[in-house]
């Protein structure tokens, strides 16, 4: 008898958004190979089930993404679902930041997601079916205050995943880009959230302001981690999924506003755009 429950394999899930979409693939009966840099730790905080498996993984790391991606297909045979959501938010002003802590933050959030994508996708290609989630933010959409190089990483995930989505359509394999808000997870702890510390006198006053408005919202965010677990599994039962998400009523919010600013700004310099094209050749 043929077991279609659907196989996750998902980054980043000892704790957080990662950890919640690995419950509600459980509870939706699919099975799920959690990873994390820690393997006890994820072992730990997933439910007791024969349907799950914790593997270590650094994202960082190739090699460690291709032997994992090994081990899920060796275990469960195949890996429908894959969910890039490891990272972290570097903040700061950024001539506050030190060019070490930007490499740091592009190995994990971008380099971290090629080195995923790419030890699975030979896997979906043979299947000719596979769904990649790859966890973007608003601020992969809109630049926030202090937040030059996650959004940056951010950005570079969107555009990274706009593309694959249109060189991987022909082996029945989707991609969407998840743009969550604010969620309720350890994402604004120190435990996740990385400050600059090169402080420049200049920046001061709008670096301490901005630094205090998200600490004040650690822990008070409107996101339910876990209906963000159960929104991707509905998605990914989806014939047409989106190429975007917006997760979050703040997401929603937020990505309107910012759209329909550029559609204003790009109609009110529309006239000065299109004085770049050659003249048309006169009629013979």
């Amino acid at each position: 008898m043929t077991d279609d429950r659907k196989v996750w394999f998902i980054t980043g899930a000892s704790r957080g958004l990662g950890l919640e979409i690995a419950k509600a693939a459980l509870s939706a009966g699919d099975r799920v190979v959690a990873t994390g840099r820690n393997a006890d730790a994820v072992a730990k905080a997933l439910p007791e089930t024969d349907d799950a498996v914790a593997l270590q993984l650094d994202v960082t790391d190739a090699g460690q993404a291709d032997a994992a991606a090994a081990k899920a297909v060796d275990h469960f045979g195949r890996i429908d679902v894959l969910v890039n959501n490891a990272g972290y938010g570097q903040l700061g002003v950024f001539e506050e930041i030190e060019h070490d802590k930007i490499v740091r933050q592009f190995d994990t959030n971008v380099h971290g997601t090629l080195h995923v994508t790419r030890a699975v996708l030979p896997t979906m290609r043979a299947q000719k079916a596979g769904h990649i989630f790859n966890l973007s933010s608003i601020g992969g959409a809109l630049g926030f205050d202090i937040a030059s190089i996650y959004c940056a990483t951010k950005f570079a995930v969107e555009g990274f995943s706009e593309c694959l989505a249109l060189e991987v359509k022909p082996f029945n394999i989707g991609v969407t880009i998840v743009q969550p808000g604010f969620f309720r997870t350890d994402f604004l702890d120190d435990s996740s959230i990385r400050f600059a510390d090169r402080p420049i006198s200049d920046y001061a006053e709008y670096a301490k302001a901005t630094q205090g408005f998200y600490q004040s919202q650690n822990h008070a965010q409107a996101g339910d981690p876990a209906k963000l677990g159960a929104a991707l599994v509905r998605l990914s039962r989806e014939d047409e999924a989106p190429l975007r998400y917006a997760a979050g009523s703040d997401a929603f919010e937020y990505l309107s506003s910012a759209y329909d600013a550029r559609k204003d700004e790009l109609s009110k310099w529309q006239d000065l755009s299109k004085s770049t094209d050659r003249e048309a050749a006169s009629a013979a």
